[in-house]
Parts: C-alpha cells; structure tokens; sequence
C-alpha cells in the first residue's frame, strides 16, 4: 500500500521551504517553474511543480496560482514518529523548529515515548517522536 504523499500550495514561498526541507532531512529539492511548464497563470519564476529527492521525506509543492488559497494547517500534522533514529529525530525537530515555533518540546512522556510538536517557518506543523525499548 502506498503512503499518501503532502502536497502544499505555498504563498510564493515554494523554492525556499522546499529547500529548507531538503536540508533538513538530507536529499534535494527538484523545482519547475511556471515558465518552464509555460504555464502563465502566475510568475515565471514561481515554482509550478516541485518535490524532495534523494532523502528519507516525501513531500511535493507548488506556488498558488491566480486567486488559489495557501497551504493551512489547522488540526492538520505531518507525522514523523518512528521514521529515523532517535538523535536524527531530534535534529530534525530543533531544524524545524528554526524560525519556527516549538508547541511541545521533544520529551519523554508518562507512558513511556518520546514526541513534541514544532510549527515550522513556512506554517507546517510537525509531530516528531518515538520509542524507546
């Protein structure tokens, strides 16, 4: 079964959350813009299509389009408990959380786990944790 993958409509801001994904989580980031599909519904240089490559993170994006709304988080998280190792978890959660906003620090919690919330730059709201043995 395959996982559903994110795909956010930023406010303009595509290229550079996009990149700063790629950073965080290691790989790259592949971007089109909307002159390169000749599309002219928005800037040419606004990104049409773009994705992470090469890392541990799927995620697509785009610049909206016209009068197309932005990308909101409300009662929405992009979960990442389990997926890494437990210190990798933890520099993604403090990478995140740069110019970010941390909800919840990154703790143990009374049943035994480990999880914390971070919104990031662009307005994603992360929930990193796991398990320990």
């Amino acid at each position: 079964m395959a996982d559903p993958t994110p795909y956010i409509s930023f406010p303009g801001t595509a290229a550079a959350a996009l990149r700063f994904y790629a950073d965080v989580f290691g790989g790259r980031a592949q971007v089109h813009t909307f002159a390169e599909f000749n599309r002219s519904d928005g800037p040419p240089d606004a990104v049409a299509h773009g994705y992470l490559v090469d890392g541990p993170v799927k995620l697509f994006g785009s610049d909206v389009a016209g009068d197309q709304p932005a990308f909101r988080g409300e009662g929405l998280l992009f979960s990442l408990l389990g997926t890494a190792d437990p210190a990798t978890l933890h520099q993604w959660f403090a990478r995140l959380g740069e110019g970010g906003r941390i909800v919840d620090d990154l703790r143990q919690r009374p049943w035994g786990a480990h999880d914390g919330q971070v919104i990031d730059q662009f307005g994603l709201h992360w929930l990193i944790g796991y398990e320990t043995a």
